[in-house]
């Protein structure tokens, strides 16, 4: 069963790959250099990877065409946004956010790998109320 301490660790797991690739590479790098590393990191944690997942917007139940297209989805539950940026923008948490509300998945992490540490200056994790239905245990 899915539940909220599941998803949190589940998230915990990550950051710590994604703290490994940061400890290898540094900061510095294209995007798509972390994005590679990190899913190497992630599949030999035993995480389900999926990159560059398309995301259909839908209206009103109807597919209107257009889409955005996600850096990666682990176990199919939490979407993680990949950065390379000096400054983490508010249009970041609202991309990451869009993500999430057109999933219907329950956490989104947004990880900046242009940064001294990935924990203190680099991580902003997001729960949708998806999350927040899901039993704490």
């Amino acid at each position: 069963m899915i539940t909220q301490k599941y998803i949190n660790d589940l998230a915990y797991k990550i950051v710590g790959c994604a703290i490994e690739v940061h400890k290898h590479l540094g900061p510095g790098l294209l995007e798509s250099v972390y994005e590679l590393c990190l899913i190497e990191e992630l599949k030999s944690a035993g995480l389900q990877v999926t990159s560059q997942v398309v995301v259909p917007i839908f209206y009103k139940e109807k597919n209107i065409g257009g889409s955005l297209k996600l850096d990666l989805l682990i176990n199919n539950l939490i979407i993680v946004e990949l950065k390379s940026v000096e400054i983490i923008l508010p249009v970041f948490k609202a991309q990451l956010l869009s993500y999430l509300k057109l999933t219907n998945k329950p956490k989104g992490l947004l990880i900046n790998f242009h940064c001294e540490n990935i924990v203190h200056d680099g991580l902003v994790p997001l729960v949708t109320e998806e999350f927040s239905y899901l039993p704490r245990d």
